[in-house]
């Protein structure tokens, strides 16, 4: 198959500090435009994917409004993730009441200044965003790390929900072990959010893509090796994201990231566009330890400091603007606890070229320990191709083995299908720029029914092999 890819306080002196946020030293569109921007005494980028706290001497949100820079929910003891909605007419953020509550999901109607609850948890809910017809996207915190789940944005529906099996309420969207957290909400639906490379089991941080009923995981691109986080999609439809030190782009054309000659400088995650096509950053830059929010112009040798705090890191900025609404995912998903999963040439991947010739597929999920569990083999016909029976929304991963058992090829991550998902991939790893071939799959020529591997074969922890792949 396609390869898949605390305890909160805030220290007395830092809400004194928050208030007292300095007027923006360059205008911003002339001061036409407001921007929302969360201010911490420290940010640390990358604690989500360790299940960690991100501002753990908290943070506030600050509104730049004709150029000046005021806290945005003053009443709240901290506030952070500001998403504004898509007709630019209310936000929704992860906030704290009081000090020793957990973050939950607060919107705040910008005209009238009103507040309410969206969800409500026992656990830490993190960066919403909000998905289109009524829906949010965030993080809950878990024992196992941070959660992609959604949930209704509690505003009164106006249309009957496509496919009931997976609106409205409160639904979870990954099923792997680690951390998954949502960086956006692309053009066509699908969410952008990040995680470990292996999925599931890795060391590297990485982007992947995912539809808002918790179907169709996968990376947005298959070059993994070098730690990724923090898109944004521009209006061209590019993602920018943060990569190592520097600034990357995914763009339509090209199977690999590329490289954006931004200033040298350390930056922190997601960006923000203006209606001109410069970009809102937070940059550190020597010997300043903290991140300030910064004007760029792509193309330019230099940026604008539009706001900095002596002792504030300036992150995740967002502009308060109309902006298009992402296109309403359909679900196709069925009322089923399996899913079924067909390959259409398991030979081809981006891998190179297979040492033998494969005669069978093995199944492995993960139980409770997290250590990986046979479900059982299938076979794999000459062209390649098969058809499997999966359990639907438990970490699973596929081996491909020659007639004598040996592997050729394996998953090193996890992935997901979702009960009621039916899901075809071209090859293992082939990468999503990979079409298939117009023809019918000699699996198909054989049968209709999938390989039932939906009940574990043997209680025996699955023996590590080595072999290349994921």
């Amino acid at each position: 198959m396609r390869r898949l890819r605390a305890c909160f306080t805030i220290l007395p002196f830092a809400v004194g500090l928050l208030f007292a946020a300095p007027r923006p030293t360059v205008p911003l569109e002339s001061a036409s435009v407001d921007v929302i921007v969360t201010a911490a005494p420290e940010y640390i980028p990358q604690a989500e994917l360790r299940g960690q706290e991100r501002f753990p001497k908290g943070a506030h949100l600050l509104l730049i409004h004709q150029g000046k820079a005021e806290p945005l929910v003053p009443e709240f003891a901290a506030s952070a993730d500001a998403n504004v909605y898509f007709d630019g007419s209310r936000v929704i953020f992860a906030g704290k009441q009081k000090l020793g509550d957990p973050w939950q999901i607060w919107e705040l109607t910008l005209k009238g200044h009103s507040l309410r609850k969206v969800v409500t948890t026992t656990a830490d809910a993190e960066r919403p965003l909000y998905l289109p017809a009524g829906r949010v996207v965030y993080a809950l915190h878990t024992a196992g790390g941070f959660r992609l789940d959604s949930n209704d944005d509690g505003h009164p529906l106006s249309y009957v929900p496509l496919n009931p099996t997976t609106e409205p309420g409160e639904l979870r969207l990954a099923y792997t072990r680690g951390s998954a957290f949502p960086d956006d909400v692309l053009q066509d639906g699908r969410i952008l959010f990040e995680s470990d490379y292996p999925l599931g089991d890795g060391r590297t941080a990485e982007m992947y893509l995912v539809y808002p009923d918790g179907s169709g995981v996968e990376s947005y691109r298959c070059d993994h090796g070098v730690s990724r986080w923090g898109g944004t999609q521009l209006s061209s439809g590019d993602v920018v994201f943060t990569q190592v030190t520097g600034l990357a782009r995914f763009t339509s054309p090209l199977a690999h990231a590329v490289r954006v000659p931004a200033p040298p400088a350390r930056y922190a995650g997601s960006i923000a566009e203006t209606a001109s096509g410069d970009w809102l950053l937070s940059v550190r830059t020597a010997p300043n330890p903290h991140y300030a929010l910064k004007l760029w112009k792509p193309g330019t040798a230099s940026m604008e400091t539009v706001l900095a705090e002596r002792a504030q890191d300036l992150v995740e900025p967002v502009l308060v603007a109309p902006r298009p609404t992402p296109t309403r995912f359909p679900s196709g998903l069925h009322p089923w606890s399996y899913a079924n999963l067909l390959a259409l040439d398991a030979r081809l991947s981006r891998d190179g070229v297979l040492s033998g010739i494969p005669a069978r597929i093995r199944l492995e999920t993960q139980n409770d320990a997290g250590k990986a569990v046979t479900m059982g083999t299938a076979p794999v016909e000459k062209d390649g191709s098969f058809f499997i029976k999966v359990p639907g929304d438990t970490p699973i991963r596929i081996s491909l083995l020659d007639a004598q058992g040996h592997v050729l090829r394996q998953e090193h991550g996890w992935f997901w299908s979702r009960g009621g998902e039916q899901r075809i991939c071209v090859g293992c790893h082939t990468g999503p720029e990979r079409s298939s071939d117009n023809r019918v799959p000699e699996v198909l020529t054989h049968t209709t029914t999938p390989v039932d591997l939906t009940r574990v074969e043997s209680t025996q922890l699955a023996r590590p092999t080595a072999a290349g792949g994921q």
